[in-house]
């Protein structure tokens, strides 16, 4: 028997998996994929190291974090920069004294506050209750019609209107010439792909393939004392409340025969009548001079059960919705969920560590106690 059957070999599972290893736990890792690093999957076409599942950028201010990674991987030094596009305009991201040069053709950070106060005027003393009042708030309504409505309602699947104000916040807004859109102290990209990453953290631990959870979990093979999931709570529990709400993504990649195709890493897409994001050329993530370049094409796209969930609808019904799943976790002794999918919530990859050491330490010191 295994201590610890591990669902899923993405980041969250592999940190765990490789904390218990260390403390000297016997663990089993399992994913139903033909690969191992979940959506941070990277391969190598053409020599350039593909994000299979759209872009992923390691950004943090935690040292403690910064460090752990770089047990198992050395990163660059990217920065991400990313650029955007409205009809025939270009705009530089996150909105900064660029941006505001670009849409007003102002040059101090005095105009450009002129300009906000200004057109937010109306809104200074407001509460806003939605998406759309939070963004015209913080940035005034010539920047949320060209950079943020189209784009957002592409990538939520709804009009901003019936989005909650929150997800508007984590949009840097700052009055200085700087095109970085972390403010995270550390940032990078494995200089390998986080495949390799991955894979360094899950030396030694026994890793199957291919494996469907559902299929097995009552095989004497695949007993474990403990089991850590990280796939869907809700369907773990057979929808017996309804369904959580997901957004999915596709994605079209394409091999380019010629060195450079758009001059940067990420460029999306704010008009509305466009069906995609944005355009992912990978070789920019490494400062790649590869003769050829790959590009990806994102499509937002409606969950739908059987469809890849690739992160939570985070609203008022839904979060409801996940407590209940959560209190029966809770009541579960020999079960532990964990990671995006498992706890419902919307993930940094630094935060995913966090959350999975977190993880390590709490299951450890309850196993202690039980000892004592």
């Amino acid at each position: 028997m295994y201590d610890y059957l591990i669902v899923g070999a993405g980041i969250f599972g592999a940190v765990f998996a490789r904390e218990m290893t260390d403390q000297g736990k016997r663990c089993l890792v399992i994913d139903k994929s033909s690969h191992i690093a979940g959506h941070i999957y990277t391969e190598a076409v053409e020599g350039i190291q593909v994000h299979v599942y759209g872009a992923h950028i390691f950004h943090t201010s935690d040292k403690e974090i910064w460090e752990y990674v770089n047990r198992f991987t050395t990163f660059n030094h990217f920065i991400n920069s990313p650029l955007a596009i409205y009809k025939d305009e270009l705009f530089n991201l996150p909105f900064n004294m660029n941006t505001f040069h670009q849409m007003w053709g102002c040059k101090t950070p005095k105009e450009a506050k002129e300009i906000i106060d200004k057109q937010t005027e109306q809104l200074k003393d407001t509460d806003p209750t939605n998406l759309e009042e939070q963004a015209i708030k913080l940035v005034g309504p010539d920047i949320y019609e060209k950079l943020i409505n189209g784009y957002t309602e592409k990538q939520w699947g709804r009009a901003c209107k019936d989005l909650p104000a929150f997800i508007i916040k984590r949009l840097p807004v700052r009055f200085i010439y700087d095109n970085n859109y972390f403010n995270d102290r550390y940032q990078g990209i494995p200089e390998n792909g986080y495949t390799s990453m991955i894979e360094h953290m899950l030396e030694g631990i026994e890793v199957r393939l291919n494996t469907d959870y559902y299929a097995v979990r009552d095989q004497e093979e695949f007993r474990a004392k403990k089991t850590l999931f990280t796939g869907m709570i809700d369907e773990y529990y057979n929808y017996c409340f309804g369904e959580l709400e997901y957004r999915s993504l596709r994605f079209d990649t394409k091999i380019i025969d010629e060195e450079n195709f758009q001059g940067n890493a990420v460029i999306n897409y704010t008009e509305r009548e466009i069906p995609y994001t944005r355009i992912i050329e990978h070789k920019h993530f490494a400062f790649g001079k590869q003769p050829k370049t790959v590009v990806t094409y994102e499509y937002p796209a409606t969950w739908k059960t059987g469809d890849e969930p690739y992160y939570p609808v985070n609203n008022e019904k839904n979060d409801a919705l996940y407590e209940r799943y959560k209190e029966l976790g809770e009541k579960e002794n020999n079960i532990i969920f964990g990671g995006r999918l498992g706890q419902y919530k919307y993930y940094d990859m630094d935060k995913v560590v966090r959350a999975a050491l977190h993880l390590v330490n709490e299951v450890s010191e309850k196993a202690n106690s039980a000892d004592i």
